[in-house]
């Protein structure tokens, strides 16, 4: 402790009392901090030290920070982490002396104060809730006790509130029991303040959706986006063109991860370059697996002629020769593979874009699924006998299930397409929203202040044409 001590006065700037302390060999004792610390950076005091020790010291920190990551296994991204960040920093204003909590403390006053910190967090999503309305989404899923558990999530403006989760293993095919948890839920948030209530499209949620639309004015049943539009693909993937060449594609994936010395020769040849594209649903990781293999196919053909891959035990066995034979010999393959991708990745851009937090998509996704659709017919060369299978696969989907009143009314008053020259003013998107209005509204004062809003938006009149909003109308 004297060496350390000696060596950290020593390499200050020339101080009086630090020249002392070296002539002598006497010890200074640690100066306490006193009450202008909090006024000198940190940066103001490191100026007294000279770099090369500080480098050092931070070494030494880093390393020991290290050691606990790696002995605690914490995910090195955690380090990037907004917390993690803003505690180093308060921990080294704190400065010498600082002591770490104790896992006591992480547990009592700690997570304590913790909660109330949520409680107080979770106070204003419920004003937003107020304000401007919200949707309740409900996940199901099974843990690792074969549960089946049902997550309550709250959306709003303000962002998503997780709220609570049951465990409905006993309940989970009854439609009365389902629409019990739900009604509960309204109940906790306030009737008055939920839009909608989003769930998936299982059968037995059906009878659910029944009772809460009958029992529940002005509340609207909503099925999952990005589940309709993972069946979308799945209805397309069973089509004979697309099963076969996912089937193909499958059997090259397959090979190549189900051996590790196969799959280091193929990241060898690839560049670390994944053929495997995990994504939020199932067929869209397929679809996407197969625009890898197109994007390496040149890297894999290199693989399976390769003097090291042909000499090796691996080359030996039906699998190898069958993905082999697909990768280099089987033009019809790649041909369609190359088809498969032009008809099916505007869908899945879809569903990256409703599955995704960056704004909210209840008022993009008619014309996202529009857009879509032509962007299909366009990559296939508008070759009608070649896109409308793909299209009515789709449109049976979005006629059944995904297409609603509130996606139409989000449509129509969505000012970056109503004053476009394109804009769908169809019967149908007009429908969608005023049975929303008629719903939600009623035939009150509300709803007749609502119609000459509306009219003053259709007609771009009043404070929808000041030039702020019409500059302002696509942001």
């Amino acid at each position: 402790m004297g060496t350390t001590r000696t060596a950290y006065v020593s390499s200050g700037s020339g101080s009086a009392s630090a020249t002392h302390s070296q002539q002598t060999g006497s010890f200074l004792p640690p100066r306490s901090r006193g009450p202008l610390d909090r006024y000198v950076t940190s940066e103001a005091r490191q100026t007294t030290l000279n770099t090369p020790f500080k480098k050092e010291e931070r070494r030494q920190a880093s390393r020991a920070l290290a050691r606990w990551f790696y002995t605690s296994a914490i995910p090195f991204n955690a380090a990037n982490n907004e917390y993690y960040v803003n505690a180093m920093k308060l921990v080294s204003n704190f400065g010498l002396g600082f002591d770490a909590p104790t896992s006591h403390e992480y547990r009592t006053w700690m997570l304590k104060e913790e909660v109330d910190d949520v409680q107080s967090m979770m106070k204003e999503h419920q004003k937003a809730w107020k304000r401007y309305g919200c949707t309740i989404m409900s996940d199901g899923w099974s843990d690792g006790k074969s549960r089946c558990l049902i997550n309550f999530l709250v959306n709003s403006p303000q962002g998503t509130w997780f709220l609570k989760s049951v465990d409905a293993s006993a309940s989970i095919k009854n439609g009365d029991l389902l629409y019990g948890y739900l009604d509960d839920v309204i109940q906790e948030i306030g009737e008055e303040n939920v839009v909608q209530v989003i769930y998936d499209n299982a059968s037995n949620y059906k009878n659910a959706e029944a009772k809460l639309m009958e029992r529940k004015e002005k509340v609207w049943w909503t099925p999952c986006t990005a589940h309709c539009i993972d069946l979308m693909l799945e209805d397309i993937s069973k089509m004979a063109w697309f099963d076969d060449t996912l089937k193909r594609a499958r059997c090259i994936s397959k090979y190549l991860y189900g051996h590790q010395w196969v799959l280091a020769l193929m990241r060898k040849y690839t560049n670390n370059l994944e053929i495997l594209r995990p994504a939020v649903t199932r067929f869209t990781t397929s679809f996407l697996t197969l625009q890898s293999l197109q994007k390496q196919k040149e890297n894999l053909v290199a693989l399976f002629t390769s003097q090291e891959w042909s000499e090796s035990t691996y080359a030996k066995s039906r699998e190898a020769k069958l993905a082999k034979h697909h990768v280099l010999y089987d033009r019809e393959f790649w041909g369609r593979v190359s088809f498969c991708i032009k008809g099916v990745l505007p869908l899945v851009c879809v569903l990256r874009e409703v599955d995704s937090e960056e704004r909210p998509p209840m008022g993009f996704i008619y014309e996202l699924m529009d857009a879509a659709k032509e962007k299909i017919a366009s990559n296939i060369n508008k070759v009608e006998k070649k896109y409308m299978p793909i299209w009515r696969k789709i449109d049976r989907r979005w006629d059944d299930q995904l297409h609603q009143p509130l996606h139409a009314a989000g449509y129509y008053l969505n000012p970056q397409f109503r004053y476009e020259d394109n804009f769908s003013n169809t019967d149908e998107v007009r429908n969608g929203l005023f049975a929303c209005m008629d719903r939600m509204l009623g035939k009150g004062k509300e709803r007749e202040k609502a119609d000459v809003q509306l009219d003053l938006f259709t007609n771009n009149r009043g404070p929808f044409a000041d030039s702020m909003a019409m500059q302002t109308r696509k942001k």
